[in-house]
């Protein structure tokens, strides 16, 4: 009976401790869900930061597209010249060449609108919005030579007297224009060099550019005959412009005849366009807005096609003619591009310089040439006599052959 009576506690106590075990599985796997559930909650986080973040660089993104279109549905303006200012308005003339009296912004500085200055315009009610800056034409705007040419006046053989010429005209006066007004008398505004085709113009040119410490501005006259009417005499108006802009200046152009030829009473539309842009030269050259600090130069080989008024002292005041050169000046020019060569002790430049009777300066530059490539195909080291005999005979049969390929050869 006594054993009966206790075997309660006993079944009491392995149910509590069954319980016990359960509790703390429960408990455990409970911990492992909430550990589960804050990384979710972590990861979650995370993802909200990153989305919020991309909806706020996504309302931007919307914002400026939205500036975007609202600048692209605009209404272009209108280009304008100012003509003249009565009281708070403003005269212009539009693109178009009319002219309105218009309103102005208010936020405009009235003493920056002056006659001449470009504006732009509305094209409703063609009021005056902005002050735009002078604007050239790429053309002339990339005249201007940044990188001067690595050319010297000691790499010009048989020029001196050329090269005295046009530094007296053209550098003298830059350099000391106080002594001209000590005299009384105006400096030189431009110098024509002309001669035959090869005869070192344009190098001529580039040395000036090379030596001078004045803006250089380049031009070929073909670059100034445009198409449309009034184009080139722009051109030519804001070349002159620039010049004056970036004082001192040397404007060169090269191959003047293609704008500065004779002018005829017959001729075509092209030919008036060309004379009108011959005329805006004239002006510019000699007109009512000075040429200070300015100079030109101008190369042409066809001299004698050039108007009368282009040539007339105030306008190009020196002509300076570089001729084929002579015996010494071809011995010059050989000892210049050949300064450099590897050369045998048996070769006489003054010998070279008498059997190249008239060739230019171009010419004997391809000699040397020439000489230098053959030495090189041979693998020797230095050029010989033969060297410079082979290649003038190379280069006397290609002169001989182009004096006889001319329009009468076409039916002998």
């Amino acid at each position: 009976m006594a054993s009966r009576a206790g075997s309660p506690p006993k079944d009491k106590s392995i149910a509590e401790s069954s319980q016990d075990t359960v509790s703390d599985l429960d408990l455990k796997e409970l911990k492992e869900q909430y550990s589960i559930l804050a990384d979710d909650a972590k990861q979650l986080m995370t993802e909200k930061m990153y989305l919020e973040n991309e909806l706020s660089q996504l309302k931007k993104r919307i914002n400026r597209l939205d500036e975007e279109i609202r600048s692209l549905r605009t209404p272009p303006y209108i280009i304008g010249n100012v003509q003249d200012l009565v009281g708070e308005k403003v005269v212009v003339r539009s693109s178009n060449g009319t002219i309105f009296l218009v309103s102005k912004n208010p936020r405009i500085d009235s003493s920056k609108i002056q006659p001449g200055v470009r504006v732009s315009m509305n094209q409703d009610t063609l009021a005056v919005i902005d002050i735009l800056d002078e604007a050239f034409d790429p053309l002339v705007s990339g005249a201007e030579i940044i990188d001067k040419p690595n050319v010297k006046y000691s790499d010009l053989g048989g020029l001196d007297e050329q090269i005295r010429e046009i530094r007296d005209a053209i550098e003298l006066s830059l350099e000391k224009p106080e002594e001209f007004e000590k005299f009384g008398i105006q400096p030189p505004k431009g110098v024509l060099l002309t001669g035959p085709p090869g005869t070192g113009k344009t190098m001529l040119a580039k040395a000036v550019a090379s030596q001078t410490n004045a803006t250089f501005l380049g031009l070929v006259g073909s670059e100034l005959a445009q198409k449309y009417i009034g184009e080139g005499g722009r051109m030519v108006r804001e070349l002159f412009s620039l010049a004056r802009k970036k004082a001192p200046c040397i404007i060169f152009i090269d191959e003047i005849d293609a704008i500065g030829s004779k002018r005829l009473d017959s001729s075509t539309s092209g030919d008036r366009e060309v004379q009108r842009t011959l005329m805006q030269l004239l002006s510019e050259l000699d007109g009512f807005e000075s040429l200070e600090n300015v100079k030109v130069i101008a190369a042409t080989n066809r001299p004698e096609l050039l108007d009368k008024a282009l040539l007339r002292p105030g306008r190009f005041d020196r002509i300076v003619e570089i001729p084929l050169p002579n015996t010494e000046g071809r011995e010059a020019i050989f000892k210049v591009h050949a300064k450099k060569m590897p050369l045998n002790k048996n070769v006489n430049f003054a010998k070279l310089a008498i059997i190249t009777d008239g060739y230019s300066g171009a010419e004997i530059k391809a000699i040397t040439i020439d000489v230098g490539m053959n030495a090189i195909s041979e693998g020797v080291d230095v050029c010989t006599m033969s060297h410079f005999k082979n290649a003038i005979s190379s280069i006397d049969a290609k002169r001989k052959g182009a004096q006889n390929n001319g329009p009468d050869r076409l039916y002998g």
